[in-house]
């Protein structure tokens, strides 16, 4: 099916293949190869279609964005026209990232303007939390440092996002990775234009306070983000989670699933209302968030096994060899020729009178016993 995108068309719904609308007559091609097939959002200031590049031999799909404000005055059609061209701008001098859509064509056709990017095929975080409820800590944990690495992209490349809301964060079903979509608030965050007040763009539920004043900073996008999480978690609207009265944020109390103390102080930290008490850059989240609780650990004392005990080595020796040394032994006591081997053996201590001869017999038959027992035959 071909989408007629002549605003005015009673019947814009045509047959495929063919070039021009059956109703009206407008060109249903977009500078001879983007075809609409459906409408699928509209906001204030256009509305977006899903299209097919007829170009490509795969037709892949992508989508259209024409610029048709429905608000009146010339200021708000001015501003208007001013956001869509930013959008164009943005996209251009981000160039490809893969978790913020691709410019594909930006162009004037029949006195309307048209954006063309790629389509990101996957539901929104809006449309998850309805589906499923709301999150836990695990998936806002993955959330924050998946979002917060694009925005720090963002960031040094000085462009402000200044509309992060559930709505323009969409899961890609084919990597699961998220996309942050809808660049037509950003701006660029030149010295001059941070020192001025402008007008006041975003949500109002997502928005920074010094935003609302028209003067957005990069922790804007950090409070944006911060309050998106904080939807996600309570499933309610931020406005319900902040308590006016007392200038504070509640929403722990309506917590589905409790979160760790530590990212609940991220979380505060990201929606400081003052703005120089909250994060500053993208990369001081990153730091708190996945800092890991330091855990004090005393290491062991090493255990010193103490030596075997020396075990005195057991000799076995014949009757003929313990006779052999008794005799070399007697031998020396009584004076004589050396003994022909080197086995060594004690030097005995000197006596004041020379031991007899039966005396000495007596001693060497006690030193057989001891070798060989009592039981010596």
């Amino acid at each position: 099916m071909s989408y007629c995108l002549n605003p005015r068309c009673p019947k814009p719904q045509n047959p495929d293949k063919i070039k021009f609308c059956q109703t009206c007559g407008s060109k249903l091609l977009l500078k001879d190869r983007y075809r609409a097939i459906k409408p699928i959002g509209q906001g204030g200031f256009g509305i977006t279609f899903l299209a097919v590049d007829e170009d490509k031999p795969s037709k892949p799909r992508c989508v259209i964005k024409q610029f048709y404000p429905q608000a009146q005055g010339t200021n708000t059609v001015q501003k208007a026209v001013e956001l869509f061209t930013q959008e164009a701008m943005r996209l251009d001098e981000l160039g490809k990232h893969p978790q913020i859509p691709e410019l594909l064509a930006y162009f004037t056709q029949d006195d309307r303007q048209f954006l063309v990017q790629e389509f990101i095929d996957g539901q929104n975080l809006a449309q998850e939390l309805a589906q499923n409820g709301a999150f836990n800590e695990t998936q806002i944990r993955q959330l924050l440092n998946n979002l917060l690495a694009v925005l720090q992209f963002c960031h040094q490349r000085q462009v402000i996002h200044r509309d992060i809301k559930p709505e323009n964060i969409i899961r890609r079903a084919s990597t699961n990775e998220l996309v942050l979509v809808d660049f037509g608030a950003a701006k660029i965050a030149s010295n001059t234009a941070l020192n001025q007040t402008g007008t006041s763009i975003g949500s109002p539920e997502y928005v920074a306070p010094e935003q609302i004043r028209g003067k957005a900073i990069f922790a804007s996008d950090i409070y944006s983000l911060g309050a998106t999480c904080v939807c996600l978690l309570t499933a309610r609207s931020p406005f319900d989670s902040y308590d006016i009265n007392n200038d504070t944020w509640i929403w722990r109390q309506y917590l589905k699933t409790p979160v760790n103390e530590q990212l609940g102080k991220v979380l505060d930290k990201m929606l400081e209302s003052i703005p120089v008490r909250r994060y500053q850059t993208v990369e001081e989240v990153l730091r708190d968030l996945n800092q890991q609780p330091y855990i004090a650990v005393t290491p062991a004392k090493p255990v010193i096994q103490p030596p075997p005990a020396s075990t005195p080595a057991v000799v076995t020796k014949t009757n003929s060899q313990i006779d052999l040394e008794l005799e070399e032994m007697k031998t020396q006591f009584l004076g004589g020729s050396k003994p022909q081997n080197n086995i060594k053996t004690p030097s005995p201590q000197p006596t004041s009178q020379p031991a007899s001869k039966s005396q000495i017999d007596e001693e060497l038959e006690e030193l057989k016993k001891k070798y060989l027992g009592n039981n010596n035959p």
